[in-house]
């Protein structure tokens, strides 16, 4: 994964309100949920709603299928453990992984 890419989606993630979105539908699995239900869920205004989901979407987090007249957001899975594995892909390459004592006790 590019810094860029990684910037991007950290930087969409970085909204409370997207976040609260991007989680909504991380915790729906792969039927995604229809905006309507995520509008009732998060119980912001329709506009906003659009608004968010664009950014996640043009960050690739998020994709979007018309299903008739419904409109079904889906977390991107492997967009998701792409992040989080350039997130955790050299953890401690540089030093160590567990606290000094001194930090646990801080």
């Amino acid at each position: 994964m590019k810094l860029e890419i990684a910037a991007s989606q950290m930087e969409s993630l970085g909204n409370p309100t997207r976040l609260r979105l991007y989680r909504a539908l991380v915790r729906a699995g792969f039927d995604g949920l229809p905006v309507g239900a995520l509008q009732q869920k998060l119980d912001i205004p329709a506009s906003t709603l659009s608004h968010h989901c664009r950014k996640l979407v043009d960050a690739g987090l998020v994709t979007q299928e018309r299903q008739g007249t419904t409109l079904i957001c889906r977390a991107n899975y492997t967009a998701m453990t792409a992040l989080i594995g350039y997130l955790a892909d050299e953890c401690c390459a540089d030093g160590r992984c567990t606290e000094s004592p001194v930090e646990a006790d801080a």
